[in-house]
């Protein structure tokens, strides 16, 4: 499968097959970086891994801890429709007791009600009451006889599919807490990836076939749509311990893991990167190399780099755009609270986006089962009013909000901690395609030997088996092979043939409309 270089695909350049002089510096130490980073290993290439946290691993998929309490920055399903990407997940959790299949749980919670993720048709119309579900379905009526056209926002798109009283309740929203715009400036692309294949012909579809007790996992051109997925893999520990496990392995066989170690300087003579300068406790530590992976966020990496790459490039860079994230996690003196793993709030008078149920993802988050342990999901920019609020007040935010919405009371919360994400997600502005290329091409130009993989190392918002098959690709070239990280598409599938009417490397992000 694999394709022969071409200008137009960039891909770096052929290696030499023989890899006992290989020596790899592999920058982050999140889920694309771990992954190039065994990949190598098991193949006898020296490899070191820097990553600027001090302690944990797995960046976005990390699971972080507090008092025996486990908790993902976001909920992490493990499902891939890559095969090897998931052989890779178990040769690194290779125990038989290192995974769980869990029952996925998914609800919307309005106006008071509890609604079925994905909608299920029949529930939402006799939940919403008999005005309102009439409302609901003369709407979806008048969208199929009227569609908006041209279908250009994702407003227009789910309309088109739900009609406008339902998109009102149960898209607009949550989505534009997400995002931070409003729905009719948000492109119809990311839309038609992140939903795709649903509608409330579907969603009625889905319905009846339940009813006749058949399975819910709806097919379209053959193929298990995403969103439907009804279970999922977990490892016992939460996300993190795959990254954890992956980290003891690379370690096992010689290669280090360096914490606490930050990039600052990738030095480079004009054809190829010589070295990287990081930042630890102790100073300065300079590591050289034949080959370099980075993970950082393209917009950091280049304004570390040595000699500086043209003004049009680093403008290119700094162009670039992030949605930021931050946890409340609130730990809550009672035994069950709810079944979901997560729940979507689709409430207006709360800042709050979503809740995840960490003990309904696995029973072994919580060192006591007698409570449970909140993650209350908070969408932000870096310097915002959310962002830039204190601790106590974010605990004293999650606590109100919680209660308002009566998932919990606020006097059975014992204890709490926050956790802030820059980064999480690369944002697909109007320009983000042509800055991504303008900086792409001025590297591949100049420093052969650095690859860039994962969700920020590509400006990507991607799943972590994107992520992933792009490290996979990445240390295939290192090894001698020839492919192209950035021809790998939305599930995680590596597609030769380029496209012109659209982006499917990587889940798309909502853009605003020109």
């Amino acid at each position: 499968m694999t394709s022969a270089p071409t200008a137009s695909q960039e891909t770096p350049e052929e290696r030499d097959p023989n890899t006992d002089d290989r020596h790899v510096v592999v920058m982050g130490a999140g889920p694309a970086g771990l992954t190039a980073a065994w990949q190598l290993t098991r193949n006898d290439v020296t490899v070191d891994v820097l990553e600027a946290d001090p302690e944990i691993v797995g960046g976005i998929a990390r699971t972080a801890s507090y008092k025996g309490f486990r908790f993902d920055i976001g909920g992490h399903r493990f499902f891939t429709k890559a095969d090897e990407v998931r052989v890779v997940w178990h040769e690194i959790l290779d125990r038989d007791d290192d995974w769980l299949t869990v029952p996925r749980l998914s609800r919307i919670f309005y106006n008071g009600k509890f609604f079925q993720y994905p909608l299920r048709a029949f529930e939402a119309l006799r939940k919403l009451g008999i005005i309102t579900s009439a409302l609901c379905l003369l709407s979806y009526a008048k969208a199929k006889v009227l569609p908006r056209k041209p279908e250009r926002s994702f407003e227009d798109w789910v309309v088109n599919r739900f009609g406008y009283r339902l998109y009102s309740i149960f898209f607009k929203t949550y989505t534009e807490k997400v995002w931070g715009m409003p729905c009719s400036e948000i492109s119809a692309d990311w839309a038609a990836q992140r939903i795709k294949g649903l509608s409330l012909l579907e969603a009625v579809k889905n319905a009846v076939q339940a009813s006749r007790g058949g399975p819910q996992k709806a097919k379209k051109d053959g193929e298990v749509i995403k969103t439907l997925i009804e279970e999922f893999e977990y490892p016992k520990y939460g996300p993190g311990m795959m990254w954890e496990r992956a980290t003891e392995k690379v370690r096992a066989r010689g290669n280090p893991v360096r914490m606490g170690e930050r990039v600052v300087t990738v030095r480079h003579d004009g054809e190829r990167v010589t070295e990287v300068v990081v930042d630890t406790n102790d100073g300065q530590r300079t590591y050289g190399g034949t080959d370099f992976l980075s993970t950082l966020p393209i917009r950091e990496l280049a304004n570390i780099i040595e000699p500086a790459p043209p003004q049009e490039v680093l403008e290119a860079a700094n162009a670039l755009r992030y949605r930021d994230f931050l946890t409340v996690v609130l730990v809550v003196d009672r035994a069950e609270l709810f079944p979901d793993n997560w729940i979507y709030i689709h409430d207006p008078t709360v800042h709050l986006g979503r809740v995840q149920n960490f003990k309904n993802w696995s029973p072994f988050m919580v060192p006591d089962t007698s409570q449970s342990a909140l993650g209350l999901e908070y969408f932000c920019t870096e310097g915002d009013t959310l962002w830039d609020m204190g601790d106590e007040d974010l605990r004293a935010l999650g606590a109100r909000e919680i209660e308002q919405i009566g998932l919990a009371r606020a006097e059975d919360i014992i204890d709490g901690t926050t956790v802030r994400m820059r980064k999480a997600y690369p944002v697909y502005d109007d320009d983000y395609k042509e800055n991504v290329a303008t900086v792409w091409n001025w590297i591949s130009d100049n420093l052969s030997n650095l690859q860039l993989v994962g969700r920020n190392g590509m400006h990507k918002y991607n799943n972590q088996d994107h992520s992933m098959m792009t490290a996979m690709l990445a240390a295939r070239n290192i090894l001698g092979e020839s492919w192209d990280p950035w021809n790998v598409n939305t599930d995680a599938e590596y597609h030769e043939e380029e496209r012109e009417d659209h982006d499917t490397a990587g889940r798309m992000i909502p853009q605003r409309l020109t």
